[in-house]
């Protein structure tokens, strides 16, 4: 637990010392920047100063090889790994979306012409393959390889980091108008997610959704031995995401609309349910994964 315990202190003195210095930040970028909003630039902040705590992490536990970060496999297979996993992101993440649209939960957006498909696409693609790279690098890589080294059990430690990451995912999500921005508006940010936890009813789904996808990301990441398969796994399901968000609208006055969060318009209990039935399917063919790790 101590070096979970490292990870946990680098992510909140991260979130504390955002929290605090968003506001003169804001004052800088907002005459340069008036489209960006407070949340967005003290997200950027929170990012840019965990990556400095990370550097310091690295540095204190030694993580410094190629296999501490997830790409322990030679770059032939890592990319092959990746690709498969982009391909079956795409797929597994494909009935959901037309299940969503099938049942009412979205609709598809009416005039929807093949340039704004394409649009669609192609920013889905782009912040699949970021997202993708970036969250798998830090939290099955990083994170969950010394959290589990230093546990030396597996599934807990699989489960805490994905604890962690799903609670990030509520960081920012209320948004301060500009004339009511002010120096404790980071706080007020940080107090609106502690708030979210509180009241949990509202977020339950999508917090349940996102701790399944994490638990099953991470558990491909062990069985295989590095985060080639996860972080193609999670660039299609979010390219899939963001393609039908992107083309589609909630539905309105359908009995299904409980199927979908409303805290992101995609998550909830449809994905904790299709989640599980993937965590299933990887389950029972968890030897041929493992076959990847002996590869790696």
């Amino acid at each position: 637990m101590r070096t979970f315990g490292w990870f946990m202190m680098a992510i909140v003195g991260a979130l504390l010392a955002a929290a605090l210095l968003a506001y003169p930040l804001y004052l800088l970028i907002h005459p340069l920047e008036p489209a960006w909003w407070f949340d967005k630039i003290a997200t950027r902040l929170f990012q840019l100063l965990l990556l400095g705590a990370v550097v310091l992490l690295v540095r204190n536990l030694q993580l410094t090889s190629r296999r501490d970060w997830g790409y322990g496999a030679p770059r032939p297979r890592w990319l092959r790994q990746f690709a498969v996993g982009l391909v079956a992101g795409l797929a597994t993440m494909l009935p959901a979306s037309l299940s969503m649209i099938l049942l009412g939960a979205r609709v598809v957006d009416s005039g929807l012409t093949a340039s704004a498909l394409g649009h669609a696409l192609l920013v889905g693609l782009g912040s699949g393959l970021a997202v993708g790279f970036l969250e798998e690098t830090f939290f099955r890589g990083l994170m969950q390889g010394a959290v589990v080294r230093d546990m030396r059990r597996p599934l807990p430690g699989i489960v805490l980091v994905a604890l962690v990451y799903a609670a990030l995912h509520f960081l920012a999500r209320a948004r301060i108008p500009h004339e009511q921005v002010s120096w404790h508006s980071g706080l007020d940010l940080l107090m609106g997610v502690l708030a979210n936890f509180a009241a949990p009813a509202g977020i339950i789904d999508s917090f349940l959704a996102l701790l399944a996808v994490g638990v099953l990301l991470g558990l491909t990441a062990w069985w295989t031995g590095s985060i080639a398969l996860a972080a193609g796994l999670h660039a299609g399901w979010v390219w899939m995401m963001r393609a039908t968000v992107g083309t589609t609208s909630l539905g309105t006055g359908t009995p299904m609309q409980w199927l979908i969060s409303r805290s992101d318009g995609y998550t909830g209990w449809l994905v904790v349910g299709w989640t599980l039935a993937i965590t299933l399917a990887l389950v029972l063919c968890r030897g041929r994964l493992r076959g990847w790790r002996r590869l790696a």
